[in-house]
Order: C-alpha cells, then structure tokens, then sequence
C-alpha cells in the first residue's frame, strides 16, 4: 500500500510538473493545469487529480476518497479515461454532459466544498490563468469557460492501444491465448458482454447487480434518487472497462480489492450479497465458471489496460 501511494503522489507530481511547464494556449492545456491544481477547492488542500490520480487511469487507490476537511466521499472515484462518448457522467447518471459534470465536485460540500464565485475570482486575480483564459477566449474566467477548458482536458484521455485493441487490428503485442479464452467467457457463459458493450465496454445504462440491500454499507438507492423512480432502485450506471485491472477497488461502494472478487461475485451473487434487491435477471442463476475461466476472463480483462499505465504500475 506504501508503495501504492508514493507512486500515486509521484505520477501526481509528474503530471503537475509538466502541465506547469506546457503554454497556456489551448483549452486542454489549461484544463489540465487546472486539474491538478488545488486551487480550484475552498481551502486550496486538494486538487481534482487528488482523488482522479493519472497513474492508475485518473481513479483513486482508496475505497472512498477524501475531501476538504478529510470529509469521506459518498462512492468510490472511478477511473475518468474514455468519457469522451458517454452520455452519462456520475454512478447514478445526475450530470448529462462532461461540462456539467466538471463544476459539480469543485461545489460538492464533501469533496472540493468551494463555491463557483470564489473559485472565478480567484482565477481572475491569478495573473498566469487569467492571461490564459484571456488569450484563449479573449475574456476572463467564468463558469461556461472553466466547465469548458476541464472538460476539453478529460476528453483527451482516450485510451486505445492495449493488448486487445491490437490484437482486434491483427497486429504485433496482442493479446495471449489465455486473454483470447478470457474474450470468449466475457462474450458467452460470463455474460459480461450484456452490459459491457460498446468500443469502451459499456452501453451507458443503468443496471442493478444486487448490492442494494438498504442496510448498512449497502444502502445507496443509486439512480432512484435522480429519478424517484421505483424501477431505479439500486441501479448504477456500468462503468467502462477500460483500464479497469489499475483501477480498484471495485464497485460503486469499493467494496472489492481486486478483479478476482469481482469475477467471483458475479460468479455466485447470492453468496457474496444475499437478498440484493430486484438484482437483474441476468444473475438470477449462477454462472458457475471453472476456475479456468476466471483466471482467462482475468487475463481478459487486464488486456484492455493501456500500455502506459502498464509501464506505471510495474512491480506495485
């Protein structure tokens, strides 16, 4: 874990020092100056690559994140790679475009816990950024360019040369044999591919796995709090799977360390969450894969990790 977090603070270091030493002269380069900037948050403690750390995919190592204050995040911080396409943005879908989404941890009381007319001000009065946002735009900060120059810089966060995408276009350094068994499971008897669809292996909809039981750890209501919907109870968005053997823990509630938990949970769901409430009829029945399969869908998965981010957890 020591050495998780060292490397977390260096890969952060990195990023921040190399976005200080890049021109201001395009709205992706200031957003990912800004992003690792703390001045964005109330008390200039935390930055947005705080809790969206580069080298493990822009997610955290920690099951919840920490604020302003220390105050504990409600979910899990998942890994913000490969937005670009989404059409929903948060677990329970409340932001519908990446600019709405940008502002909305700078205003959240327990993350970044400041207020937009703070956060513009300080901008305005910060020489560098404001002769950036001018050269840019020819005006000042607001909010329509700050959500603007974030989300330019999230964008660029695509990720696609992998094992897999390699082995999709027929060239050198694709996939293993055991990671072309693991794409088979994850296709058929795994019943992975019914969520996890799409270029970035999600279909941008909201499932319920069952982990859901109002008890407990287990009480986040999920996308019903948006829409008061009762059929969306205990739904959460399916996150893409890109990156994802860099990205735990697992779950919106970061309830799993490692893939094998996962894999086992969807294996056998009854056991792992007794009593899920309305779990979706996929996993009414267990999938009852051999321990094969699940090393191969493993293997599998830690195919469509992108190669640097290989290169930065080597040896963690």
């Amino acid at each position: 874990m020591r050495y998780r977090i060292t490397l977390a603070v260096f890969s952060t270091l990195i990023l921040m020092l190399f976005a200080f030493a890049t021109p201001l002269d395009t709205p992706e380069k200031l957003g990912e100056k800004l992003f690792s900037d703390p001045i964005l948050s109330q008390d200039s403690s935390i930055s947005c690559a705080s809790c969206h750390i580069p080298g493990f995919a822009f997610c955290d190592t920690a099951r919840v994140s920490k604020g302003v204050g220390g105050r504990l995040g409600k979910r899990n911080s998942p890994g913000i790679t490969n937005m670009a396409a989404r059409e929903h943005f948060f677990y329970d879908g409340r932001a519908a475009t990446l600019e709405q989404q940008v502002l909305m941890p700078i205003q959240d009381t327990v993350e970044m816990r400041a207020t937009l007319p703070q956060v513009l001000e300080r901008l305005r009065r910060h020489p560098e950024y404001d002769a950036a946002f001018r050269r840019i735009y020819g005006a000042p900060a607001d909010q329509e360019k700050l959500a603007a120059v974030l989300a330019a810089f999230v964008r660029t966060l695509e990720t696609s040369n992998t094992p897999f995408d390699r082995w999709m276009m027929n060239k050198p350094g694709g996939m293993s044999e055991a990671a072309v068994r693991g794409r088979e499971v994850f296709m058929k008897k795994g019943k992975c591919f019914d969520c996890h669809f799409s270029p970035d292996f999600t279909g941008d909809e909201f499932r319920n796995v069952g982990l859901y039981t109002g008890r407990r750890n287990l009480a986040d209501r999920g996308r019903f709090d948006i829409t008061k919907d009762s059929v969306d109870l205990g739904k959460f968005k399916v996150p893409g799977l890109r990156n994802v053997a860099v990205t735990p823990p697992y779950m919106h509630n970061g309830m799993f360390q490692t893939l094998e938990e996962v894999i086992e949970f969807y294996d056998q769901p009854n056991q792992t969450v007794p009593g899920g409430f309305n779990r979706d009829t996929l996993l009414n029945t267990p999938l009852n894969l051999t321990q094969q399969e699940k090393a191969d869908l493993k293997t599998f998965l830690e195919a469509l990790t992108d190669d640097r981010f290989v290169k930065l957890n080597d040896g963690r």
